[in-house]
């Protein structure tokens, strides 16, 4: 038992204890009702302030959260247990750069325990800081070498890195340990891995099938045979199950075009007017990249990543969390904040986004900001930055939308994805949306065609260039020598010299017809 539940009654103990289960499950509902019970026998107590803390955390951004913990962070203040529960609390408030922090506490406090490594690993692989990150992992596995955590996070940095091969080792590895882990199935099949035996294949069809296991791991199963269907020119069957699988998925998240709509036309009109900002050169060097999902722009970032004068941001938040922010000390929305903001607010949110992006930037002239959502909020990020850039990335719309419906995002992302109406409805938003932004900023928007880009590499790395203010450099055109880590779905065709056999869904042919009709494209011909 750990030493901060002494001095607590039986009673305590077991409300905490049932709360840690319901955390468990998932059932924030329950734990944060026991937790509360808890903390109601011991107020001060330093491990009831956690528990609620903890459950507190799991709705989202909590404040009172925050609060509890440097409570009890107070009372024991070298506690590893507490030190994590506030760097989970810190994470889940988008204070990234804290949430590290703490984490490193915690690890320094007891660096052999496996918790507090595996937990300093895990946080430095999601913002980034992948060999770093590996090191910590190495150092975990050292400990336990069958820490499932550990091997499992060690084989997504690998695969972030490009070292693809070793990525597969470790998910083989883990699969020679258990032969049922789904999520370990799904990652191999994301790697562009083709290996799998008839046998392996044989499994994972049973298991997609058994009605008995939750949504989740069926709805991984379904996009991971899909995948290897296709690989294997199954395309009846790929159709079929990638049909299932975003068909379970929709159940899980929903999601209202209507409503999505409205939020974005009530953007629109806030920013009908291009924003005077007196700094012209307020964001200079500054590239943001944007686009639907799945239309090139990792490849556009890593060409431009190649250039020695370039710092890749890789997918970023600070246009976000700036927007954010500031409508949360309003107390308002973007819509209705930004036909309020002056001239000296653009001004200030233009230095607090060069702030934040100055924690992860290098001392290069030049940066990209690659967050392919961020197309929304481009009238707010071109005002703040006059002197930022946008490459804004165009593919074939059959091909993006069925690349689309055919990968499974980090769950909260993308929910427009797993239905032909819902990704036709979200590419008309994007495309209404675009056109305003490059009517009111056509010098500073590009559109970079990813079908040109594949047919004509260097004239159109020298043209993006020149865009972006540098010089061409013989290295963007072998971009995928470029050593960085790449954390986005196409990490591992990035490293890869340019291919140019991408298109797939000809080979789909009429299958993809009810795609067709709601892009409002022409039905298939042979």
């Amino acid at each position: 038992m750990s030493a901060i539940l002494q001095r607590v009654t039986p009673a305590i103990r077991a409300k905490l204890d049932a709360s840690e289960n319901a955390l468990r499950r998932r059932d924030r509902d329950v734990a944060l009702r026991l937790a509360r019970e808890a903390a109601s026998l011991a107020p001060d107590h330093p491990e009831t302030l956690r528990q609620v803390a903890a459950a507190l955390s799991t709705f989202g951004p909590s404040g009172e959260a925050l609060a509890l913990i440097d409570r009890a962070i107070a009372l024991r203040p070298d506690d590893v247990q507490l030190l994590t529960t506030r760097a989970v609390v810190l994470e889940g408030n988008g204070n990234k750069a804290a949430a590290i922090d703490a984490f490193r506490q915690a690890h320094a406090i007891a660096p052999t325990s496996i918790s507090s490594t595996y937990n300093l690993g895990r946080v430095l692989s999601k913002y980034g800081a992948s060999d770093e990150s590996l090191v910590v992992l190495d150092r975990a596995l050292a400990m336990d070498p069958n820490h499932r955590g550990a091997r499992a996070t060690k084989a997504e940095v690998l695969r972030h890195l490009g070292r693809t091969e070793e990525a597969i080792a470790e998910h083989r590895y883990l699969i020679s340990r258990d032969p049922h882990d789904i999520n370990v199935w799904s990652a191999l099949a994301a790697l562009d891995w083709k290996k799998f035996t008839e046998a392996e294949i044989a499994t994972l069809e049973g298991l997609e099938r058994n009605a008995s296991l939750p949504v989740e791991p069926r709805v991984r199963l379904g996009f991971a045979l899909g995948k290897i269907y296709e690989d294997r020119a199954r395309y009846a069957d790929a159709y079929g199950v990638y049909l299932r699988a975003n068909t379970m998925a929709r159940s899980q998240l929903p999601w209202i075009a209507a409503a999505f709509s409205g939020q974005v036309t009530s953007i629109s009109n806030a920013f009908a007017e291009p924003i005077r900002n007196d700094d012209t050169q307020l964001g200079a060097g500054t590239i943001f990249i944007v686009s639907l999902p799945r239309s090139g722009s990792t490849l556009t970032e890593q060409i431009l990543a190649a250039h020695p004068l370039v710092d890749a941001g890789d997918e970023r938040m600070d246009v976000f969390d700036v927007i954010a922010a500031e409508g949360q000390r309003r107390k308002l929305p973007l819509a209705r904040w930004a036909p309020l903001a002056t001239h000296e607010d653009w001004h200030r949110l233009g230095h607090d986004y060069l702030e934040r992006a100055a924690k992860w930037r290098g001392d290069r002239p030049f940066a990209t900001d690659k967050m392919p959502a961020n197309w929304l909020w481009l009238g707010a990020a071109l005002a703040m930055l006059p002197g930022a850039r946008v490459v804004e990335c165009r593919r074939d719309i059959l091909e993006t939308a069925w690349s689309c419906f055919c990968h499974l995002f980090a769950r909260g992302a993308q929910e427009f994805s797993y239905d032909f109406e819902s990704i036709a409805a979200y590419a008309r938003d994007y495309d209404r949306t675009m056109s305003q932004w490059k009517s009111i900023y056509p010098s500073r928007i590009r559109t970079q065609v990813y079908e040109a880009m594949v047919s004509d590499t260097e004239t159109q790395t020298r043209e993006l260039l020149a865009f972006c203010g540098l010089d061409f450099d013989p290295a963007c055109l072998r971009f995928y020598e470029a050593q960085r880590s790449v954390r986005t779905a196409s990490a591992s065709q990035v490293r890869e010299p340019m291919r140019k056999d991408t298109a797939r869904t000809a080979k789909y042919g009429a299958l993809l017809d009810p795609l067709r009709t709601a892009l409002g494209l022409p039905l298939f011909t042979d």
